[in-house]
């Protein structure tokens, strides 16, 4: 499998677990003992049963957004990616900035996110 087919097939878990909220979606798309980082410079959720927990916590409600993305970099270990998420009923637009350490079984160690708010009422970043 390329380096790109890895991080497609994560990205593609990523979606179905953002939309399903399901236990078992989020847990597939990480290790046992992955990290996520929410931002990069929080502690991170540890470990399956806090990044289910939190991820439910903060969850989207279904159908509540559209993501588009594509790969910046990867190679068998890391991948950047570059994502734009909308909120239609919101106006807001979130361009977004994954690092994706992954496992040889394609799930991911580490998770972190960066990500700017703009809203599309005024073109204008937030921050």
């Amino acid at each position: 499998m390329s380096e790109n087919e890895a991080i497609t097939r994560w990205v593609d878990g990523y979606r179905k677990a953002w939309l399903s909220n399901d236990p078992d979606d989020i847990r597939a798309l990480f290790t046992e003992d992955a990290e996520y980082y929410t931002r990069p410079h929080r502690e991170p959720w540890r470990g399956h049963e806090e990044i289910v927990t939190r991820w439910i916590e903060n969850a989207d409600g279904p159908g509540g957004s559209t993501f588009e993305w594509q790969p910046v970099l990867a190679s068998p270990e890391t991948a950047v990616v570059r994502g734009v998420t909308r909120y239609p009923g919101d106006n807001e637009i979130y361009h977004n900035l994954w690092v994706v350490q992954l496992s040889p079984d394609g799930r991911a160690t580490s998770f972190t996110e960066w990500w700017m708010e703009e809203s599309q009422a005024t073109g204008g970043s937030g921050e």
